[in-house]
């Protein structure tokens, strides 16, 4: 549980906290310091945090929150416009900073009240060597146009991923990076490159219409933070084609499906020409997942490395997905890898347990079979 750091306000947030605070900032200081990645604030809930994936309460004996907690928890925070977009709509999404941090926010209007969801935002930004990342991953980041996709579940850290690639392509390049992210993460200064960093809902209306505006600001790199629906997708796609380097997530969890789900969302019509577009744009896919490591010290990146070769661009072409994982376990040298030789790899080091390696392999069969040698 907390190690009792001192809140904002200059008083101590015990382990045995007794009282509801007197303000959201309180809560996020307390987790900021205790390395929680989210913040609960829950009708009928005790107040709850997110540290190693896991979810548990931040003190054992506080009180379950009320309605008229939340209400003016989340009312002493929210400017006038939020205030308007949670009335009006029921929810409001947005970047909170404060003093000491900022944290990436949704509250919502539900049943019995209003609940708030804070993700708290390492505003520290770190480089590829601090994250582990691969050298051959740095190749990604010297092409000058192309389409390089981060994909992996909520929370397994697409951002801090691709922060690392733009920060290597601003330190080593001499270029004109735009950013579209909702909200922004990591503060990006201009190194080498001309950075321009613009968020979704405060500077312009959704991604698509963003990235249609950035195409007429001479960029040479883009990082699209989400790449959800059909138009910014084909529009990421036309933009890899026509010179420019883009940066992308997708919420999938391996190089196959994330190929699928690009293609999928294009009217049937559409798919063979857009199969020869994306194996001619294609970079790379990088997919991950964070994994509770035994000792207990945070969680390890697992990652599967997809890089583009005529075998795979072969494939892409004729939409025969299936067969990537095979090109990728004998494309090693080239720097790929399967995520299944990821969770092995930490699972015979010791790092993650057989459990947590069985759980999240995609071939659990040939997992278990490993396990008994």
């Amino acid at each position: 549980m907390s190690d009792s750091p001192t809140s904002p306000s200059g008083t101590t947030a015990q382990t045995d906290v007794v009282q509801t605070l007197e303000h959201v900032d309180h809560y996020l200081y307390v987790g900021q310091q205790s390395c929680a990645s989210d913040i609960h604030l829950c009708v009928n809930s005790q107040p709850i945090w997110r540290r190693n994936g896991e979810l548990e309460p931040i003190w054992l004996k506080a009180p379950l929150l009320t309605a008229a907690d939340t209400e003016r928890l989340a009312f002493g925070f929210l400017n006038d416009l939020q205030k308007k977009h949670l009335m009006e709509r029921g929810d409001a999404d947005f970047a909170y900073a404060n003093k000491f941090g900022r944290f990436r926010t949704s509250v919502v209007r539900h049943r019995l009240g209003y609940d708030m969801t804070f993700r708290i935002i390492n505003t520290e930004l770190r480089s590829m060597e601090d994250l582990g990342l691969p050298e051959s991953l740095k190749l990604l980041t010297q092409y000058h146009n192309g389409l390089v996709l981060v994909t992996g579940s909520v929370g397994c850290g697409k951002s801090t991923t691709l922060a690392a690639l733009v920060d290597e392509i601003n330190t080593h390049r001499r270029d004109h990076i735009i950013t579209l992210e909702d909200p922004i993460e990591y503060v990006l200064p201009s190194k080498g490159c001309q950075v321009t960093q613009r968020e979704v809902h405060t500077h312009t209306k959704s991604f698509a219409a963003a990235l249609r505006g950035a195409l007429r600001e001479d960029p040479d790199v883009i990082m699209v933070g989400e790449m959800r629906d059909l138009e910014t997708i084909q529009l990421a796609i036309t933009a890899a084609e026509t010179g420019h380097l883009v940066l992308g997530t997708l919420h999938t969890s391996n190089a196959a499906r994330t190929l699928d789900r690009v293609l999928d969302v294009f009217p049937t019509d559409q798919r063979e020409q857009i199969r020869v577009m994306v194996s001619e744009s294609l970079r790379g896919v990088v997919s991950q997942q964070l994994i509770p490591r035994m000792d207990g010290k945070g969680r390890a990146l697992a990652l599967e490395i997809l890089v583009n070769t005529p075998a795979v661009a072969s494939t892409i072409r004729e939409g025969k997905t299936f067969m990537l994982p095979g090109i990728m376990q004998t494309g090693r040298k080239l720097g790929m890898q399967l995520m299944d030789d990821a969770l092995m790899a930490y699972y015979d080091k010791g790092v993650i347990s057989q459990e947590e390696a069985y759980a999240r392999a995609e071939q659990k069969q040939l997992m278990r079979q490993h396990f008994s040698h």
